[in-house]
């Protein structure tokens, strides 16, 4: 019991959230480097690069130069086990960021300080805030010209209503940075020059506020101007409250340049130092607690194809209590079967470690033959116990795709399968159609670019893509009899999907509202009914 503890309480398992373009996979590959998983970072800034981040693993994503898949690194620190949730900043990737914070104890938000609180970070934030999740927030690009750090203080509190309190302060004036000061030890840190843009760690001197050295080393106007905005933060702002952090009130905040590596290494161990090992997690049944003997986790993810020349499909698990043993058996809940977990792997992005054991809040792959979806619950059989529900999102756009080479039917109909299972789409087929063709929603455009990518380059099936007018899905509950006979279906497409749950497609909400009023029997749901709104 007590080597439990021991590790359950140096396991840190974070995701990072932000807008896209604001530096996310950047500031994951510099903790990588400053934990020394890496020795050399690449470089994300240029599709036409021939280094990329060492989380971006697809190969869509190295050309586009964006994330469009979550990915998972692992790596040890100071002590730490440290698990990082790199997640997709685009919003058309949305619902696999918001599966991946099921599975995270705190979020890290990154902030372009030219930009500000935007329009995807406010929705991230509030599924954050929703789960109570710890806020820690790295404002970024701090060596590009941007909003004053007391700008972006005031509008953490009016846009996302929460207070912040600077742990690192930038010292300079009007994006002229030359270092931070820790407001918690006192202590400044100046950066040196470096032309390297961020491939190794970054130099720094540091010392206390008050040695005279130092005061020289950061010039007088430089040192006048921190010591006005010290003392202006220490008689306005908010007091440093650990137990508003763990409850997701008060978001410490941090200044650097991921690009640069500048104030990086300051960040990682002061969250190391004030974010909380894994949590409690929720089940139907009440709270598990992580140190809990009995193994327990839940699958947040699946991903085929990660090994191209194998053809893989890797389960990814984030474990809940007790400590998992390679070759283990456990009870999946879904299925009511006793099924080994074979090939246990921990990774950093596409390299892979075999695992012999893990613990609580660790995230592990494991081999899928097929039988795993997302949100599974696994367990000892004597416990079969059953997590919450993870959300579900109603699709907005829709697509007919069907093979253009009918010969590479075979390939077209695992591919989509195996990419729904993943839930990379939602795809549907019409009940008196065979699986020549299939109807997929997704939440933007650039999924559908994805999935004509994927099945390409992964299973080699080409796509004919034909986009359906319709806007709005509705998951149909009612008798079977009154489906049916459903009334009004001119007005949309009736489908299936992938668990024979009847879907109908409108164009708009009169449409809806047209097949309500006939249709008084049938409920029409937002989401299925196994499935709960986020």
């Amino acid at each position: 019991m007590t080597e439990l503890i021991n590790e359950v309480n140096r396991r840190r398992t974070f995701a990072i959230i932000s807008h896209p373009d604001a530096g996310k996979t950047t500031l994951t590959e510099k903790l990588l480097l400053y934990g020394g998983a890496i020795h050399l970072a690449g470089t994300v800034k240029s599709r036409k690069s021939q280094k990329h981040a060492v989380s971006d693993w697809m190969e869509i994503e190295k050309q586009r130069g964006i994330s469009v898949t979550s990915s998972v690194l692992q790596f040890d620190y100071s002590g730490f086990r440290i698990n990082i949730l790199d997640t997709p900043g685009h919003q058309d990737f949305s619902e696999d960021t918001y599966r991946t914070l099921m599975a995270a104890d705190s979020a890290v938000m990154l902030i372009d300080i030219a930009k500000g609180v935007e329009e995807q970070t406010k929705k991230l934030f509030w599924v954050c805030k929703k789960r109570k999740l710890p806020i820690f927030t790295f404002v970024n690009k701090i060596d590009r010209f941007g909003r004053t750090p007391f700008d972006l203080m005031d509008e953490l509190e009016k846009v996302l209503t929460i207070n912040a309190y600077p742990v690192t302060w930038p010292i300079g004036i009007e994006g002229n940075y030359i270092g931070i000061y820790n407001r918690l030890t006192k202590e400044v840190e100046l950066f040196a020059t470096d032309n390297r843009r961020g491939q190794k760690q970054l130099l720094s001197t540091k010392g206390s506020l008050e040695d005279v050295k130092m005061k020289d080393l950061i010039g007088p106007e430089y040192y006048e101007n921190l010591l006005a905005e010290i003392e202006l933060l220490d008689m306005a702002g908010d007091s440093f409250d650990v137990e508003k952090i763990k409850a997701g009130e008060l978001t410490p905040m941090f200044f650097g340049s991921a690009m640069t590596n500048f104030g990086v290494q300051a960040f990682l161990d002061k969250f190391l130092e004030l974010s909380q090992p894994p949590l409690p997690r929720v089940t139907k049944n009440g709270f598990i607690e992580p140190t809990d003997e009995n193994f327990s986790a839940f699958i947040f993810k699946i991903q085929a194809n990660m090994n191209p020349a194998h053809r893989d499909r890797i389960a990814f698990m984030r474990i809940c209590s007790g400590k998992f043993e390679k070759g283990m058996s456990v009870y999946h809940v879904q299925s009511g079967k006793e099924i080994k977990l074979s090939q246990p792997q921990q990774f950093l992005a596409q390299e892979r470690t075999i695992v012999e054991d893990a613990y609580s809040g660790d995230i592990i792959g494991v081999f899928d033959p097929g039988i795993f979806g997302i949100g599974d619950t696994l367990c000892l059989s004597k416990e079969k116990l059953q997590f919450e529900d993870f959300p579900v999102f109603p699709p907005e756009q829709f697509a007919r795709v069907q093979p253009k080479d009918t010969m590479k039917r075979k390939q077209f109909v695992k591919g989509m399968i195996q990419l729904a299972q993943e839930g990379a789409v939602q795809v549907f087929r019409q009940p008196d159609i065979g699986i020549e063709s299939f109807v997929v929603g997704t939440v933007g455009s650039l999924q559908l670019d994805v999935l004509e990518y994927r099945l390409k380059n992964e299973y080699g099936a080409t796509l004919l893509i034909n986009n359906l007018s319709y806007s709005l899905s509705r998951w149909i509950l009612g008798e079977k009899k009154d489906i049916d006979a459903i009334k009004g279906i001119d007005n949309g497409m009736l489908l299936v999907d992938t668990k024979d749950r009847p879907v109908i497609l409108v164009n708009n909400e009169w449409s809806l509202n047209w097949l309500i009023e006939r249709n008084p029997n049938l409920e029409f749901l937002v989401v299925p009914t196994d499935a709960r709104k986020i």
